[in-house]
């Protein structure tokens, strides 16, 4: 069965609990686990942050 990614590079999206926002600049998928993305967003200290995500942890922007 051929699971599909819930975003694209380059989407607009949400950080679920911080409601920080970014944009996808990479996705993994894996074998034994929901598809993760790599996200590049502004935190709320003011630093420019990169780090992967689960799926279920952004959402669309």
């Amino acid at each position: 069965m051929e699971k599909t990614f819930q975003f694209e590079l380059d989407d607009k999206v949400k950080l679920e609990l911080s409601n920080e926002t970014g944009m996808v600049i990479g996705r993994a998928e894996f074998t034994t686990k929901d598809p993760q993305y790599l996200v590049r967003y502004k935190a709320a200290d003011g630093r420019l942050v990169e780090a992967w995500w689960d799926e279920d942890a952004i959402l669309a922007a």
